[in-house]
């Protein structure tokens, strides 16, 4: 900003005629950015007021103002076929008005029956012509509009006008308006009121409206921010968050332990990623102790082979080797399974609960992902019925704020019986299914040295689900992944599930 231009401002509108002043008439040299910085340096001393006018206006591009200057391409080609006598040669038109003319004004000048093609050659038709295209181009010039859009748009099509955002300022005499700018104290310092010069300054006034300085900070993920609802909702029920750090795990706690069997799709390439480097893992052993677990192995084994606890097993050759292999989870059920075969070293009601990542080898699309979170709960206890775990889904889903539930027969491998959940979207005006449970399987549990009395519970969601339809996101690629906007992450609201 010139340093003289909000005085230039303020004697332009000292000697104004007429007012409002407009700015394209008074400072027709000065980008509108700069004088918008004078005029609100002003304004804030109410010395004026202006008014900011936003419209379109038409420019010429290069091609059309060196039309404006020359002439048209189509008058060209046909001031060369009035020079050359005996008719111009077509081959030598683009030597003589240049490539770009020829190519555009021979097609134009034909169609306005100015010239004719005689064999070889271009001879005059018209006796004379009106450069329509320069006459309408030099209007533009001058007003930066067309009263025709018909033909403003032909212009535009023919890349000689381009479209731009104009901003100019209707400009006012403010309640305080002066010709000289008199300096505003901002401080009101101690020599001023012991001198009582203070008396004779103008303080700029305080802007109680003015924005503070964008504090750049931290924020949570959506998905963090659901997660410690759930999590406060577990704590509140007495239940016990499970470690989950351990993302790799090998076939036999991912699924040998819940009694899926080896042939199982799940198990396939398509399904479940596995681990190239290393590829498998030692035989289960005993997070404290580090001595191998042969009788549980031998039991999980035996269960898959020939049956036992009353089971008769699915009765294929059990491999070693596959058990071993080593999978991204598919599931936080591995740790389950880890920590209730802990639980048979102590026998007691426990409940247990997880929230963290899980791999599975999908599709990715607007539903689906690679990765996602599972929130999962087990309840270990003895004289467990089926109706007590309706009962307890209810109570759980009702601290998230779902009411209406309805429970459909299900299949699990290591669940049995087994329920999907479903509940009423008001939103969406239709029921949806928000998880899955089941009551786990004496062959999976008896393994482990459980007692046959005692019985579990287990279920379990997405996290993405809720969370989508918490924040009303549609694409589950907008929520995790590469696809992320900050913005979204740094604005979205606070999460408070609608709890009773």
């Amino acid at each position: 900003m010139a340093p003289d231009l909000p005085t230039q401002v303020l004697y332009a509108l000292n000697d104004a005629s007429a007012l409002p002043l407009i700015s394209t008439a008074a400072f027709p040299e000065i980008d509108s950015p700069v004088l918008k910085g004078a005029l609100d340096s002003l304004q804030s001393r109410e010395m004026v007021t202006y008014e900011t006018v936003d419209k379109e206006v038409a420019i010429l591009t290069a091609e059309g103002a060196g039309i404006v200057q020359d002439g048209s391409h189509e008058a060209k080609v046909y001031e060369a076929v009035c020079k050359a006598l005996d008719g111009l040669k077509i081959n030598e038109l683009a030597k003589v008005v240049g490539a770009a003319s020829a190519k555009v004004g021979q097609g134009k000048a034909f169609k306005e029956g100015w010239i004719k093609k005689d064999g070889d050659k271009l001879v005059k038709k018209a006796e004379s012509i009106k450069d329509v295209t320069r006459e309408q181009l030099q209007i533009i010039k001058d007003t930066q509009a067309f009263p025709d859009p018909k033909i403003l748009a032909d212009l535009k099509k023919r890349k000689l006008v381009i479209m731009q955002k104009h901003i100019s300022f209707k400009i006012n005499k403010g309640p305080k308006f002066a010709t000289e700018i008199v300096k505003e104290e901002t401080d009101l310092t101690a020599d001023m009121i012991a001198s009582g010069a203070w008396k004779e300054k103008s303080f700029k006034p305080y802007n109680f409206a003015a924005l503070g300085a964008h504090t750049p900070s931290g924020a949570l993920h959506p998905l963090n921010k659901v997660r410690h609802e759930f999590r406060n909702i577990f704590f509140e029920m007495g239940f016990t968050e499970m470690p989950t750090s351990r993302f790799v795990e090998s076939g036999f706690w991912n699924f040998d332990t819940l009694f899926v069997p080896q042939q199982h799709p799940a198990r396939d390439l398509q399904d479940t990623f596995y681990i190239s480097d290393p590829a498998v893992a030692d035989k289960p052993r005993d997070d404290e102790t580090g001595e191998e677990l042969t009788e549980y192995w031998n039991n999980v084994r035996e269960v898959h082979e020939i049956g036992k606890y009353g089971s008769q097993g699915y009765r294929y050759p059990w491999k070693e080797a596959e058990s071993i292999r080593l999978v991204l989870r598919t599931h936080t059920t591995a740790i389950s399974a880890a920590m209730l075969h802990k639980l048979a070293k102590d026998p007691r009601p426990a409940r247990y609960f997880s929230i963290d990542r899980v791999f599975r080898n999908e599709t990715v699309d607007a539903t689906h992902l690679a990765e996602f979170h599972q929130v999962e709960g087990v309840i270990a206890d003895y004289g467990l019925t089926l109706g007590g775990l309706i009962g307890f889904m209810q109570e759980f889903f009702k601290k998230m704020g779902v009411h209406d539930l309805r429970f459909k027969p299900a299949y699990n491998p290591y669940t049995e019986p087994s329920m999907e959940i479903f509940g009423f979207h008001a939103g969406l005006n239709k029921w949806v299914e928000i998880g899955n449970s089941g009551m786990f399987r004496p062959e999976m549990l008896e393994s482990m040295g459980l007692p046959k009395d005692l019985r579990v519970y287990g279920w379990g969601l997405s996290l993405e689900r809720p969370t989508m339809i918490r924040y009303k996101v549609s694409n589950i690629r907008e929520l995790l992944g590469h696809k992320v906007d900050l913005n979204f992450i740094e604005g979205n609201a606070a999460v408070r599930l609608d709890r009773d």
